[in-house]
């Protein structure tokens, strides 16, 4: 009896450990390989349904005799090593472009991606194949980590408290990952942690395994190293700062550079103020920046007279860099208060009315998580949104947006979002100028669109502008000495490049144009669809989501689970819609969403030790509450939620987010309490989880929160599989 006792209890141990590494892993796979392989960044749901994959294929391979752990170690060593070789590749040789969807005209945006043009590449490759290579690749690392949960799944006689281990495991590993990105170490710290885990786990701890996984940390050190820059990672990126230039790119794609305004340039961060002032306006006193950044646009805005600046930042990284090395040190100004956040989550609780509110190149070159298509922006550009402002400005405030928004179509959907909010045309300004912007015109130069009531200095700009235009030199103190509305440039001769024509642009809008909303926040998706690259991605993953499966699973025995594998489905879009949905709510920053993702699994620990306590018999009432639950999300949208006062607002949010979550874990742990097959079981559940990821692209056309509606048909058919087994997970298992 003590030895039965000693084996559950190292069983038990075992599963804790190997279900934090597989979380760790995750977390750490999808954060290294978005800033290394490039263009992945906008796409990390691939990392994130290839570890679903291998998890759910090795859990299928749990009764297989040979163990497959000991495959963990090289395969992620390929991984990496190929990753740092696609990285090589790229960056130092000019001819080879990797195809993102067909950037110059494309179905949606994806900023950097259109920086090498494909008739002067030689070597063209389309992400698909890039994608493709690396799920199979994070796939494979995996599966033995998989079959090792598996077994251990097997090992623990009581299903339910195996299964309360395993979200304990997956809990700290949530926080370690959390832990280690709010000190912002580097990836040889989180790989370190990983290697010295799967060598605990491979039965026998070659020269051959601890050989890989020291190659591993220095290829992971080498391919973050650079000779010209200084690596940081940030909660959200991997930073390479060039302190020389000022310069700064996030996961390999150029983001911003320090501006030294009264000597560099950087003229364009001093249009509205130059604009304001010449129109004979009194300057702007209290000035939002979302975006600070790096500090151009705050110190643009103190140069001019702000008394006060609100500069908002979501990476405490790239505004640590703006405030040690930017030349104006803006950061150190009295007159400005910094806030570590994102932009619509501070929009709605500042109680300060401003004259300015400027969107400071915002845009952010990664996804907010890896469970949806939402960037870190995303919340920004919506009606509502634009709302928030409207409503945080003084009567005659301005908001000024600039940015290179690639595409024609991107702008008048902005100047048609901007004239519905706000009453009143916006004016749109090309730098350089552009006389009209139509839907098909491509757009990598600043474009400037202000918006505001007719009776804000606005009007007063409109109408000096139309009548002449306005006049901007890349010298900033050569603006101080003219007024820039004058009919005749003040070049000295035409040889004289330096000023810049600022006219308004004639924009055309397409008809019947659709605004993003909270419910549907893709400011660059050109339509309401699901653009041709993912359906190509949606397709290549199934393919080798089947191969990969047919390879490893046991020839002969195997029977997928459809009710665990429909769960899955149906929980993963829950997961999805739980995490934008809060996301919404409280901000999109990476805090937010590793908290969103904790109280999730502590909501299947609820529903662990209900079942447990209460030993429901029959899942019938928990799916009828479930249907309930869902339908309720799906009739309340999510903006309803934010015109809630603050504790009720937390309330209402987290009851419509959790409760389905918590029926829907009544139900996995009452039917998995019994199970024969465990490993099978929650490889079947694993694997639905895959195909609810891929599911999720359905936001692109029918928005968040009709993903519900999808989540209810995946769940209904789980129960239909329940009503044919007469009420349980399979036909005859004890309750």
């Amino acid at each position: 009896m003590k030895l039965h006792t000693a084996n559950v209890r190292r069983n038990s141990t075992d599963l804790f450990l190997v279900s934090f590494l597989i979380l760790f892993l995750e977390l750490a796979c999808i954060r290294w390989f978005a800033s290394t392989v490039v263009f992945l960044t906008f796409f990390t749901n691939i990392v994130l349904l290839a570890t679903f994959l291998g998890m759910s294929v090795g859990c299928l391979a749990a009764k297989n005799r040979r163990s497959l752990v000991d495959t963990v170690m090289p395969a992620l060593l390929l991984s990496v090593a190929l990753a740092w070789t696609v990285l090589y590749v790229y960056s130092r040789f000019g001819e080879v472009m990797i195809d993102v969807g067909g950037q110059g005209s494309p179905q949606q945006i994806y900023f950097g991606t259109e920086y090498r043009a494909q008739d002067v590449s030689r070597f063209v490759v389309p992400l698909e194949a890039v994608a493709a290579t690396f799920f199979t690749l994070v796939a494979l690392t995996f599966i033995g980590l998989g079959q090792t949960m598996g077994r251990a799944f097997d090992s623990v006689p009581d299903r339910v408290t195996a299964y309360t281990v395993n979200i304990a495991g997956s809990l700290l590993g949530i926080v370690a990952m959390a832990a280690l990105s709010y000190l912002e170490t580097p990836p040889q710290a989180w790989f370190a942690i990983v290697a010295v885990l799967c060598l605990y786990f491979v039965p026998r701890r070659t020269i051959w395994q601890v050989g890989c996984a020291a190659a591993t940390l220095v290829i992971i050190t080498v391919s973050g190293r650079s000779d010209s820059a200084t690596t940081v990672w940030s909660p959200y990126y991997k930073i390479q700062y060039e302190k020389d230039l000022r310069r700064i790119s996030t996961n390999n794609i150029g983001h911003q550079q320090m501006v030294r305004l009264d000597r560099d340039g950087g003229a364009g961060y001093s249009l509205p103020h130059l604009l304001n002032r010449d129109a004979g306006g009194a300057p702007f006193e209290e000035v939002l920046v979302i975006g600070a950044g790096s500090g151009n646009d705050v110190a643009a805005a103190l140069h001019y007279g702000a008394k006060h600046v609100d500069a908002v930042e979501i990476d405490p990284a790239i505004f640590n860099l703006g405030k040690r090395d930017h030349p104006n040190i803006p950061y150190a100004d009295p007159r400005v208060t910094v806030h570590i956040d994102d932009g619509r989550s501070f929009l709605r609780r500042t109680q300060t009315r401003y004259d300015l509110v400027i969107y400071a190149l915002v845009d952010s070159l990664v996804l907010h998580s890896g469970y949806s298509t939402v960037r870190l922006e995303s919340f920004l550009f919506t009606r509502e949104a634009f709302e928030d402002i409207k409503a945080r400005l003084k009567p005659n405030g301005v908001f000024a947006a600039y940015n290179a928004y690639r595409q024609g179509w991107v702008v008048g959907r902005l100047q048609t979002m901007m004239t519905a909010v706000f009453g009143d045309r916006p004016l749109v300004m090309g730098m350089p100028y552009a006389p009209k912007i139509a839907p098909g015109d491509p757009l990598n130069s600043i474009t400037f669109v202000l918006g505001g009531g007719a009776a804000s200095p606005l009007g007063t700009i409109r109408r000096h502008i139309e009548a002449q235009p306005f006049w901007i030199n890349d010298q900033p103190r050569l603006n101080e000495l003219i007024n820039g509305y004058s009919p005749r440039s003040p070049a000295v001769d035409a040889a004289d490049l330096t000023w810049h024509r600022i006219s308004p642009a004639a924009v055309e809008v397409r008809p019947d144009e659709q605004f993003p909303v909270d419910d549907w926040p893709f400011l660059y998706l050109r339509d309401p669809v699901v653009p041709t690259l993912n359906l190509r991605g949606m397709a290549t993953i199934a393919v080798l989501s089947a191969l990969l499966l047919y390879a490893f699973a046991p020839a002969g025995r195997f029977r997928p689970n459809w009710q665990m594998f429909f769960m899955g489905a149906g929980f993963m879009l829950l997961e999805t819609k739980s995490v934008v949905h809060l996301a919404l709510l409280y901000g999109s920053t990476w805090m937010v969403n590793s908290i969103v993702v904790f109280a999730i699994l502590v909501m299947i620990l609820c529903s662990n030790l209900f079942v447990i306590a209460v030993k429901p018999e029959r899942v019938w009432l928990f799916y009828a509450l479930l249907a309930l639950a869902l339908l309720a999300g799906i009739v309340v949208p999510m903006s309803t939620f934010l015109n809630l006062p603050g504790v009720l607002r937390i309330v209402a949010s987290c009851t419509v987010v959790f409760l389905p979550i918590f029926f829907a874990g009544i139900i996995f742990a009452t039917s998995f309490r019994g199970s024969a097959e465990p490993d099978i079981d929650m490889g079947s559940n694993i694997a639905g989880a895959v195909l609810g990821g891929l599911s999720e692209s359905l936001s692109l056309m029918i928005g968040f929160n009709h993903l519900l509606v999808v989540a209810l048909l995946f769940y209904a058919l789980s129960a239909l599989v329940v009503r044919r087994s007469g009420g349980l997970a399979r036909p005859g298992l004890p309750g």
